[in-house]
């Protein structure tokens, strides 16, 4: 994977925003390969399709893809709110590519993606209607919380510099494919209470030691006054996947890729 970005797509153009998207998409296409799949390729698609950027074709996964010069934050500007609402609801959602660049090096430093197996509305803020003196006034953009995500959200296939090995990326994105398979609210309970659990930081935890997420939990989901019953229904989830193990009453161990 060659990380330098061809200046020469550059002429013609003033927008410095309008420089790096072509830059950066050519690139994309040019180098990236589905993660989901053993396709080498992805295809970029017509500018006019919204939230989508590019098609694998092989298994068809879509990906929209976002670029800036700076590192990602907890949160991160996105496109019209009702449109991410209705594909995530739908379950037609794209997967997210974050690249960040080097803007006087003219590299790719970072690649992380996010399968759309993690996305919940959760995870997606709306932000407020643009005022009535904007040129789009009553547009409703959106924020992506990537600070409600879990850790294993975050696939990189570029990380300082580095490019991953393929077969580290794609194992790292199926490990938590099942997640695609459950509704739409266990997702999202998933995601929290396997963030609490990488939150903990440690190869053995007690279940106790995940009760004291109780308060967090309950502000995140105050329609559910039942939260230690759905913490343990998560860590039965999250056992039966092999991302934890039970080695003793109210005790678990974290599975490693190598386990």
């Amino acid at each position: 994977m060659d990380l330098r970005l061809d200046p020469r797509l550059a002429s013609g153009y003033r927008s410095r925003s309008q420089i790096a998207r072509v830059m950066t998409e050519r690139w994309f296409e040019q180098n990236v390969y589905c993660p989901a799949c053993t396709s080498e390729e992805l295809t970029r698609l017509p500018h006019n399709m919204k939230v989508l950027d590019f098609r694998c074709p092989a298994c068809e996964e879509m990906f929209q893809l976002k670029s800036k010069s700076n590192k990602y934050g907890n949160t991160v500007v996105d496109s019209e709110y009702s449109t991410k609402e209705k594909q995530i609801r739908s379950g037609h959602s794209p997967n997210w590519a974050f690249l960040q660049y080097d803007a006087e090096e003219l590299t790719v430093k970072n690649l992380m993606m996010i399968p759309k197996h993690f996305m919940t509305l959760d995870a997606v803020e709306k932000r407020k209607p643009l005022r009535e003196s904007a040129r789009r006034a009553g547009w409703v953009g959106s924020n992506i919380l990537l600070s409600r995500l879990p850790p294993d959200a975050r696939v990189f296939l570029v990380k300082d510099d580095e490019t991953r090995s393929p077969e580290n990326v794609r194992e790292e994105w199926s490990r938590f494919a099942f997640l695609g398979r459950q509704r739409m609210e266990g997702r999202g309970w998933l995601n929290d209470v396997l963030t609490c659990v990488r939150d903990l930081g440690k190869e053995e935890f007690t279940l106790d030691d995940v009760y004291n997420y109780e308060p967090k939990l309950q502000a995140m989901h105050l329609d559910n006054r039942h939260v230690r019953p759905k913490i343990r229904q998560q860590l039965q989830i999250l056992r039966d996947q092999n991302i934890i193990e039970f080695i003793a009453r109210g005790r678990y161990h974290v599975r490693t890729y190598k386990d």
